[in-house]
């Protein structure tokens, strides 16, 4: 498969299988829960440093943006499979509800024109 394309349903079955061979089983949902905070975390700490007006530290400037959204995607795939929850057909419907709401919405908005 080319590296560059890759269905949410099959980074949810590559996750599952990693999950149940090499992390041997889910960490239950709090507890997944609490690392996907802790992530979102990381990733905010580097935005605020690369993309804001806070400085990096000596000991973070060889951070890995890339990496750690890698590591909020994982953490909620495995929450999503944990919960039984179809990524695919969960965006499909978070897109259509957005499309409906959102129809003028932002067209109307003065402040994005």
């Amino acid at each position: 498969m080319n590296k560059k394309e890759l269905s949410i349903a099959k980074a949810q079955e590559m996750v599952d299988d990693w999950i149940n061979t090499t992390g041997i089983r889910y960490f239950n949902e709090l507890t997944n829960t609490a690392i996907l905070m802790e992530e979102v975390g990381e990733v905010a700490r580097i935005m605020a440093r690369k993309y804001g007006e806070q400085s990096f530290k000596k000991s973070d400037e060889d951070v890995n943006l890339a990496d750690e959204m890698a590591d909020v995607l994982f953490v909620l795939i495995c929450l999503a499979n944990q919960t039984g929850i179809d990524l695919t057909d969960a965006l499909h419907k978070n897109l259509e509800k957005k499309s409906i709401r959102d129809a003028t919405r932002h067209q109307n908005n003065e402040k994005l024109k």
